[in-house]
C-alpha cells in the first residue's frame, strides 16, 4: 500500500442512512488517516428509473429528488467543495433529526450556510436533472450493476459500501479503513458480504 495520500471519491444521495454512516466515518478517517475526501452527488431515484418497485418506495423516490438537485444546482454555483457542508446539514436534519419533510431540511440547510434561498427551486425543477445524472453515473457505473449507496472510490477503485450499521471513532475509524483500502488495492479483490441484522444507529 502507498504511503502516499489516499484518494477518496465519496458519492451520497442525502435520504440514505447507510451512506450517513459511511460518510460521517469518512471524516473520522480524515482525523486519523491522511486522506483527500471529495463529496459527489449520486440519486437514489436515478439508480432506481424504470426497475420495479413497490408503490410506497417508488412514493419514496419521487420525494428524494429535491435534496440531490438542490445539491447539484449548490455546486454549479458554489463548487464542488460546498457539498461537504451542504451534505452534512441535510443529513443531520434528515438522519439525526429525523425531519423527512425535505422542503423544510433544504430551507433550513440553505439557511445554515448562507446560500442564496433561490437555490430551493431546483428542488422541482429539472434543469439540473442531466448534471445529477452524470455525476450519479460517474460514481456508480464503475461499481457496476445492483448496488446502492453507499459508494466510495479508493485510490481510484470503485466499490459498495462499506455499509456499517454505526459510525466508527478515532483508530478504530482509521483501521477499518485500512482494511478497505488494502482490499481495494488488489486487483482480483470483488466482494466481502454478510447479512444486515441491526438497523442504523447514528450516534
Amino acid at each position: 500500500m502507498s504511503d502516499s495520500p489516499a484518494r477518496v471519491d465519496f458519492w451520497f444521495d442525502p435520504m440514505c442512512p447507510w451512506a450517513w454512516i459511511t460518510s460521517r466515518w469518512m471524516l473520522e478517517v480524515e482525523q486519523v488517516r491522511d486522506v483527500e475526501l471529495r463529496f459527489h452527488v449520486m440519486s437514489l431515484s436515478v439508480l432506481n428509473e424504470g426497475r420495479d418497485l413497490s408503490e410506497g418506495y417508488r412514493a419514496k423516490l419521487d420525494r428524494a429528488w429535491a435534496p440531490v438537485r438542490v445539491a447539484i444546482a449548490a455546486a454549479r454555483a458554489h463548487g464542488e467543495e460546498i457539498l461537504r457542508p451542504l451534505y452534512t446539514a441535510m443529513g443531520t436534519r434528515i438522519h439525526e433529526g429525523d425531519n423527512k419533510d425535505f422542503e423544510v431540511v433544504i430551507k433550513e440547510s440553505l439557511e445554515e450556510l448562507d446560500l442564496p434561498p433561490s437555490l430551493a427551486e431546483a428542488a422541482t425543477s429539472t434543469e439540473f436533472d442531466e448534471e445529477l445524472k452524470a455525476s450519479h453515473h460517474r460514481g456508480m457505473d464503475p461499481v457496476g450493476l445492483e448496488v446502492g449507496t453507499p459508494a466510495i472510490h479508493v485510490d481510484g477503485v470503485a466499490f459498495f459500501g462499506p455499509v456499517l450499521s454505526r459510525i466508527p471513532r478515532g483508530e478504530d475509524a482509521g483501521r477499518v479503513f485500512d482494511g478497505a483500502r488494502l482490499l481495494a488495492s488488489y486487483p482480483h479483490f470483488f466482494e466481502l458480504k454478510r447479512t444486515r441484522h441491526e438497523r442504523p444507529a447514528f450516534e
